[in-house]
């Protein structure tokens, strides 16, 4: 195991009803004038912009509003809340969505106290302040509401690039497991994908000896095996939301990664499709994941079969492993086709002829980039190709 630090100093606020608190839990965290940031009209159709305002107003907390954010948020919206931040003096960003709102709502917060431009920081600056975030979460998928990460997209040219630092990590998040029971099928998978991704990104690592965290890894993705087939079938089964809003924190917060290398290939190639098509991130990786693994899993073929074995249940072959790692990628994918993902180009909406477009748009030149296996660019040309064609 490596050398790490530690930091989750988020307050998570869990439960039924939960929502009512926010203004509480604002004041507590210093705020007195709040940006009210949310994405379409169902939290306020819903009445938890309602709800959540009657906190703010309990609490003698002032605010203003600005919705429209989009899946794969916009850099647009984010320029926009930061002059309406500014103009209002806001000290405090309330986040009241999903990833997408959270990650938008992170962009304005380290916008505001920034004497340039924004995107800087997406570009690989790091930040150096931010104003105090919090969320209400309607979505378990993204992390986004106990990690220090931000995920935006640049209209001029649909880049799709990230942020990471501590100084976005929420104060506070309320998670109420029965805001998401509304949610379609589809939007439900695409979490439970998503939470998923965020594990495996973790999991295959060259650092040994990592037991503990190969264990937690494997707690939370059995967990999304047996939880996401119970919410499409039963969508007001609490208990099982409750786990999964659970599992998405937990998968992104870090402490499932601490201590071991990282991959993160996945989610690089998988940005590109979801910035030129606009598709939804979790439907991206349930096509990019399983062809990453296909393509890299002979890199440490006996990792891969503890995948299998520990998590889907399969059978060891001794005489030959690659057997047993082959038919764990096939049972994860199969998995996601289960809960309603799509395998392939075709299903998800993208063409393979755009191949040389998303290789180029990744932006790694002649280098090469990854963690668990460094790819360069006919890796990625080999991979996307992969999941043109993939099938069960």
């Amino acid at each position: 195991m490596e050398n790490f630090n530690f930091y989750s100093p988020t307050e998570f606020v869990f439960g039924k009803g939960r929502a009512a608190e926010t203004g509480h839990f604002v004041k507590k965290y210093g705020g007195t004038k709040v940006l009210i940031h949310y994405g379409g009209g169902s939290a306020v159709k819903s009445g938890l912009i309602g709800i959540v305002k009657k906190s703010l107003d309990e609490a003698g907390i002032q605010y203003c509003e600005l919705g429209g954010v989009q899946p794969n948020p916009r850099d647009t919206l984010v320029y926009k809340g930061i002059d309406l931040c500014r103009n209002e003096g806001v000290d405090f960003i309330l986040a009241v969505g999903g990833g997408s709102v959270i990650d938008s709502a992170k962009g304005i917060a380290i916008g505001v106290p920034y004497n340039g431009d924004f995107w800087d920081m997406y570009c690989g600056k790091a930040p150096e302040k931010a104003l105090p975030v919090a969320t209400v979460l309607t979505i378990a998928a993204a992390g986004s509401e106990g990690s220090g990460d931000s995920v935006i997209t640049k209209e001029d040219g649909m880049l799709k690039r990230a942020v990471g630092s501590d100084h976005l990590r929420p104060k506070f998040s309320v998670m109420d497991p029965a805001l998401t029971q509304t949610l379609p099928a589809y939007q439900t998978a695409c979490g439970a994908t998503d939470i998923m991704a965020h594990v495996f990104e973790r999991y295959f690592t060259n650092t040994k000896e990592v037991e503990i965290t190969d264990r937690l890894c494997e707690a939370v993705l059995i967990t999304m095996v047996k939880e996401a087939p119970r919410v499409i079938a039963d969508p007001d089964n609490y208990d099982a939301r409750a786990n999964i809003m659970w599992a998405g924190m937990v998968a992104h917060n870090n402490i499932v990664g601490v201590g071991r290398q990282q991959d993160w290939n996945s989610h690089g190639l998988e940005h590109e499709l979801s910035g030129l098509y606009d598709v939804a991130h979790g439907a991206g990786l349930a096509v990019i994941m399983p062809s990453w693994m296909e393509y890299v899993y002979k890199h440490n073929v006996l990792r891969f079969c503890q995948m299998a074995t520990r998590v889907f249940g399969c059978q060891m072959n001794f005489e030959n492993p690659e057997v047993t790692a082959l038919e764990g990628i096939h049972r994860f994918r199969s998995f996601l086709h289960s809960i309603g993902m799509p395998i392939n180009f075709a299903e998800l909406g993208a063409k393979e002829e755009d191949i040389p477009v998303l290789v180029e748009k990744i932006g790694i030149g002649d280098g090469k980039f990854g963690g668990f296996m460094e790819l360069d660019r006919n890796d990625v040309t080999e991979i996307y190709r992969i999941a043109a064609h993939a099938s069960l």
